[in-house]
């Protein structure tokens, strides 16, 4: 590998890794971030970076990795009874506890589905249980979004070896 090729390398990583940091941390687009740094090392080393199978396989892996995290925060607030109120509000509750740190990011959709559920005329206990569900449909939604980010990384590392 020439000089060019290994910073090109270390950046695309480095992107990569602020990529795994964002698919637990609801701030930052973890697998599209993750998919953008494989398109760019791409385009800039040609036939010397991974293959356009690769390419694709990373893109469905992006699509998938955002519908599971949707559809987990979705149905963990649905399945323990939350309601549209207690969706919007754990929605909410993700936003407002990114800008307050770790515990924000879990306690925000909690506190954001009860309220909302709570505000809109459920009765605490109820309230509480769709808060719960949020919580838990957004740690799924963040173990798959990393799992699927882990796998990314992995694969185009794989396959950039393999290619040089």
């Amino acid at each position: 590998m020439t000089p060019g090729e290994i910073i090109g390398l270390v950046l695309t990583l480095l992107v990569m890794g602020v990529g795994l940091v964002g698919s637990v941390l609801p701030a930052l687009p973890g697998p599209p971030l993750i998919l953008a740094a494989a398109v760019g090392h791409r385009l800039w080393f040609g036939e010397h970076s991974v293959s356009g199978g690769v390419l694709g396989v990373l893109a469905g892996l992006t699509v998938g990795a955002l519908a599971l995290d949707y559809l987990a925060t979705l149905l963990g607030a649905r399945k323990l009874g939350a309601t549209w109120r207690g969706v919007v509000g754990a929605g909410l509750g993700v936003v407002l506890g990114v800008f307050t740190g770790p515990l924000g990011i879990v306690a925000g959709p909690l506190v954001g589905a009860t309220l909302g559920e709570w505000l809109g005329g459920r009765e605490l206990r109820a309230a509480s249980r769709a808060g719960l569900g949020a919580v838990l449909g957004v740690l799924a939604g963040a173990a798959g979004k990393f799992a699927c980010s882990v796998a990314m990384i992995g694969l185009f590392v794989v396959n950039l070896a393999w290619r040089t």
